[in-house]
């Protein structure tokens, strides 16, 4: 058995029921089955792929993304899904670290093409809206698709993502998740939402996350579910959808529900079809919660990373809500507890880092064995993350170990940013923090010393970031300093660079 065989099976019990509905467009159980289907002949046939081959995607959430995840499910490929907020610099690194023998590309992203002629000639491109110069549109590929879109030697135990996270020494890496770790994944889903083939969810989140991949979206599937898809995120077209389409079920983090709920039609649109909405990402303001709750909506938590698949500890729809910021207890196929540096079990009530160990772990960064030595210990997932549990189990995500940067959704590691800054010649040293933002939950900010006899200015260090990373990820800030402060060893204490950032500070000058 493979997963696609959800897809199969739930065409054969309900064939007209719709999986997908996408700009107007249903696409029926047994039309997603028969896609998928076609998929996998054309990627075994044209590109020869097969178990353990890696194709990419770049595209907004379009029902292609799904059929492209199932296809490579049937053949015992991996699907390694591109960020398109990133820049064409990282979508290079990450298209070679994977080896990607396939790239399926929209055509909004197509400024990748020449570089990709560059460095990687030999990968092959798939236009799923268009028909690209070197390579074959989707669907013509999938008209003339002939002969099985099996593979006999696939099983769950085949890895099928790698979703690449922004990196601690400045360089993402591959988390690789098998097969059953998005069955085990969709079973907690299941459990947490109350999930059944009635429910319908709309899905604005992008599928190049596990989250807006893998908390509801995949597990509607797996049930019989209906999934309405937006290309992206807007809070007009998400009100707009749920007034009309009235889904059941939605993930938002927090900066989407503040988009939504400060939005002019918010106090208008009927909400009454949803049953819950649900939230994570990052540490949720209560009063996020309240907008929700205070419209009869209950808003569930879930906690979880990219290596959980996502789902790993979270509240479910039904159970005890009135822990105000607690992410809820373990999930019903994993473990999960805090421990001291040591590795060591604390007792309830003592701040730890928080580990998690089951099914829906991943199980190696790809081709990066000492990163998956420090992080999987005996089974554990060590995610770096700061927290502590009641004695009742339920537990409360205080902060994060790693320099992490939560900014709309997005990860931004300290690290990626600086070593960016520090390949300008006109840098000595820098260091890079979060800073709180009232729109964004943080925003990067970078403290820079100049190299002496240089006035380089804070936008054009701006401008030579851009050229390598996303937008997002630029600093909102510099500050240029004479010194940073550093450990015994010499190393930038970032603790201590967001004390000097706090409001009231007079450090530096900010630019």
């Amino acid at each position: 058995m493979d997963l696609s065989d959800l897809i199969e099976r739930n065409a054969a019990f309900t064939p007209d029921k719709a999986a997908t509905v996408f700009e107007g467009e249903t696409l029926s159980y047994a039309a997603l089955s028969a896609r998928v289907e076609q998929a996998a002949r054309a990627l075994k046939a044209e590109y020869g792929v097969s178990r353990g081959d890696r194709v990419a995607i770049l595209s907004l959430n379009r029902p292609d993304y799904l059929v492209l995840l199932y296809a490579c499910a049937r053949l015992g490929a991996m699907l390694v899904p591109l960020n398109w907020r990133l820049a064409v610099a990282e979508q290079l690194f990450i298209l070679s670290d994977a080896s990607v023998k396939v790239l399926a590309l929209e055509q909004a992203f197509a400024e990748v093409l020449p570089a990709l002629e560059r460095r990687l000639p030999d990968t092959s491109i798939i236009g799923l809206d268009f028909a690209p110069l070197r390579g074959s549109p989707f669907d013509a590929l999938l008209a003339c698709a002939r002969g099985d879109g099996h593979n006999p030697h696939t099983d769950l135990n085949c890895p099928l993502l790698i979703v690449y996270t922004s990196g601690t020494t400045g360089r993402p890496k591959g988390a690789v998740l098998r097969q059953e770790a998005l069955l085990w994944n969709a079973v907690m889903s299941q459990h947490m939402h109350g999930l059944t083939s009635d429910d319908h969810v709309l899905a604005v989140l992008p599928f190049f996350h596990v989250g807006g991949l893998n908390i509801q979206t995949t597990p509607a599937l797996h049930h019989g579910a209906t999934v309405t898809i937006h290309p992206r995120f807007t809070p007009d077209t998400t009100l707009a959808a749920i007034a009309r389409v009235r889904p059941t079920l939605t993930v938002l983090v927090p900066a989407t529900i503040q988009a939504v709920t400060d939005h002019p039609d918010w106090a208008t649109t009927d909400l009454s079809s949803l049953k819950a909405i649900s939230t994570g990402s990052t540490i949720v303001p209560p009063h996020m919660i309240d907008r929700f709750v205070a419209r009869g909506v209950p808003v569930l938590q879930v906690y979880g990373s990219t290596e959980t698949c996502p789902v790993a500890v979270y509240t479910r729809l039904g159970g005890d809500l009135s822990r105000i910021g607690s992410t809820g207890l373990p999930g019903l196929c994993c473990e999960a507890t805090v421990i001291d540096d040591a590795g060591d079990e604390l007792q309830p009530g003592i701040a730890g880092e928080i580990a998690v160990r089951g099914p829906n772990v991943f199980f190696e960064y790809w081709g990066n064995q000492e990163a998956t030595r420090e992080a999987l210990r005996d089974g554990w997932y060590r995610t770096g993350d700061i927290g502590l549990r009641d004695a009742e189990g339920y537990f409360w995500v205080h902060d994060r170990k790693k320099n992490l940067i939560i900014s709309g959704g997005e990860n931004i590691y300290s690290a990626e940013v600086e070593r960016v800054l520090l390949e300008h010649p006109d840098v000595v040293e820098c260091g890079v923090i979060g800073r709180p933002d009232p729109r964004w939950d943080e925003v990067p900010v970078a403290y820079v010393i100049r190299r002496a006899g240089c006035a380089v200015e804070a936008e054009n260090l701006k401008a030579h970031v851009q050229t390598q990373l996303a937008r997002f990820k630029v600093p909102r800030d510099i500050v240029f300093v004479d010194d940073l402060p550093r450990t015994a060893l010499g190393k930038v204490q970032h603790f201590m660079l967001r004390r000097l950032d706090a409001p009231g500070s007079s450090q530096g000058e900010a630019i």
